[in-house]
């Protein structure tokens, strides 16, 4: 995969969002192996923008990393400072599951009961369920079922 091409303007609005990120991910004695590249590209799916900290000596196996990263998981890199690499990618839009039979939640409702004029009015919190509805008089009831529609109605006569 090709990686993504930043303008130099991008690349420094996110080394200047990345100044205050900690490290996500480390890289350990064992090098850039498949769980490490695994774990790296779900914290980019999560974040966007990651700092990765690599406890080796050698800068350019380090650079040699950077961009196998930067390579492998299609991501931009962004900075390499001393033993600290910071990739970015954008992150996936999240599905949404579209759960047709669900009901509404209960919610909390504030109702007014008026008294004598000149007294001030009693304010009551209620619950009301999904299943229910609230009357103009400020009772709950159940919510009203869809009546059948009348086969005259639905034939068109």
């Amino acid at each position: 995969m090709p990686q993504i091409q930043l303008t130099p303007a991008e690349r420094r609005e996110h080394r200047a969002q990345a100044h205050h990120l900690d490290p996500v991910v480390m890289i350990g004695a064992d090098g850039l192996t498949p769980a490490v590249q695994k774990e790296i590209d779900a914290a980019l799916n999560a974040h966007g923008l990651i700092k990765v900290r690599v406890f080796g000596d050698d800068r350019a196996a380090r650079e040699q990393m950077y961009q196998q990263l930067a390579d492998d998981l299609n991501a931009a890199p962004i900075q390499h400072i001393g033993k600290l690499l910071v990739l970015w990618r954008p992150i996936p839009p999240k599905e949404k599951a579209v759960d047709e039979g669900r009901m509404p939640g209960p919610r909390d409702v504030k109702v007014l009961k008026f008294g004598r004029p000149g007294q001030r009015p009693e304010v009551k919190q209620l619950r009301v369920l999904g299943n229910q509805r609230l009357t103009a008089g400020g009772q709950i009831k159940r919510a009203k079922k869809a009546k059948p529609k009348s086969i005259k109605k639905s034939q068109g006569q």
